[in-house]
């Protein structure tokens, strides 16, 4: 059960942080956008490990973490792309379902096939992923090829990202997770130095921006709890259910309107949870 609330306040946590960062990448550049919530998490990670004194974890741990860094930020510019060229309600539902699977696969050859149950809650909740996902205006079965690989790459990505943070985490918790955002503030910093742009958004946006990465930092760290006291597997399909998140404070928010695909989908997500919780 405590595996479960975590990878609730996980997709709780990345879902309010990608609505605060659509919010923002509306009235900036998105690159620049996700620049300064890397470096807001960078901050808090920092504070946190040296306030409670966590051990310096090993060279593998570190390996690990800078790979996970190099899945999740080349998978965050390809889903940024994606959202900015194509459906954002593709963009997402597709990125998250691939992340979740990839999970399912290496936790059920390393942690050994779940029950029926589990697998029933498994595939409610990625079918849910998709139609939380959906909109009334935007809901479209048929999709290219080019308008879906790169969510399905950025899928990939973040999905390796779920497998190698654990992997980094099995040690420590929070240096790894310091390792992984400070490779990935560096990346985005390499990219604005390239292109010759501003590194910070606006101003104005500083204190939403830096919630949002902060926020962002809460879903990784319950994240790699889920997975500690739990099943991998278990722990990534849970935390990919954070599109739900977003819908929900956009309808709260924005006053946007939830539709029945929607609705259909937040209720397929409560009977996943249900199931594995069982």
């Amino acid at each position: 059960m405590l595996s479960i609330l975590y990878g609730l306040v996980s997709a709780i946590g990345w879902g309010a942080a990608d609505f605060i960062g659509g919010l923002a990448s509306k009235r900036n550049s998105p690159y620049r956008v996700l620049f300064l919530a890397e470096l807001a998490g960078l901050i808090l990670l920092l504070i946190i490990s040296l306030s409670i004194g966590e051990p310096i974890p090993s060279l593998p741990a570190w390996l690990w973490s800078g790979i996970a860094s190099g899945m999740g930020t080349f998978g965050l510019i390809l889903l940024y792309r994606a959202l900015a060229e194509g459906q954002m309600t593709v963009a997402a539902s597709v990125s998250a379902l691939l992340a979740a699977c990839i999970p399912v696969v290496v936790g059920s050859a390393t942690e050994g096939l779940p029950d029926p149950l589990t697998i029933l809650g498994f595939l409610l909740a990625l079918g849910s992923i998709w139609a939380i996902s959906q909109s009334r205006e935007h809901s479209d079965w048929r999709i290219s090829l080019r308008a879906i690989l790169p969510p399905m790459v950025a899928g990939i990505f973040f999905g390796f990202y779920f497998v190698a943070i654990h992997i980094a985490t099995r040690e420590t918790l929070f240096w790894p997770l310091v390792s992984a955002r400070l490779a990935g503030t560096l990346v985005m910093l390499c990219y604005a130095v390239i292109k010759r742009s501003p590194a910070l958004p606006d101003r104005s946006l500083w204190p939403l921006v830096s919630l949002g990465g902060m926020l962002d930092v809460t879903g990784n760290v319950f994240y790699v709890l889920s997975a500690k006291t739990g099943r991998l597997d278990v722990a990534a399909v849970l935390s990919s259910l954070y599109p739900g998140a977003t819908v929900v404070l956009a309808a709260i928010i924005l006053k946007e309107r939830i539709s029945l695909i929607q609705k259909l989908g937040v209720l397929s997500a409560l009977i996943a949870i249900l199931l594995l919780t069982i």
